[in-house]
């Protein structure tokens, strides 16, 4: 988990002193950005803190000129909301070695 976190761009979210969220990306900061772990505290949900956390993410400026894509099956309305389309052209390829 150190070495994810490590070679990721982090943002976390916070009411007060308490960590509510968090989301992670992974990017070339040339051409793309991948969201990851997007996630907001059940208790803080509804609120609109993960449409402003993804607001925030987009407008970061060490990514903020590359295409974000995200990969997740949660959520789907948020992310739709935040500009996000869905495309059926791509297909998901594995290969662990």
């Amino acid at each position: 988990m150190t070495k994810t976190i490590e070679n990721s761009l982090c943002f976390l979210v916070y009411h007060n002193d308490m960590q509510i969220g968090f989301a992670r990306v992974v990017s070339d900061y040339a051409v793309y950005s991948l969201i990851l772990d997007v996630v907001i505290d059940e208790k803080y949900r509804g609120k609109g803190l993960g449409k402003k956390l993804i607001e925030f993410i987009n407008n970061h400026p060490s990514i903020k000129n590359t295409t974000k894509v995200l990969w997740t099956k949660y959520a789907q309305e948020l992310y739709l909301k935040c500009g996000f389309k869905e495309e059926d052209c791509y297909k998901l390829m594995f290969n662990r070695l």
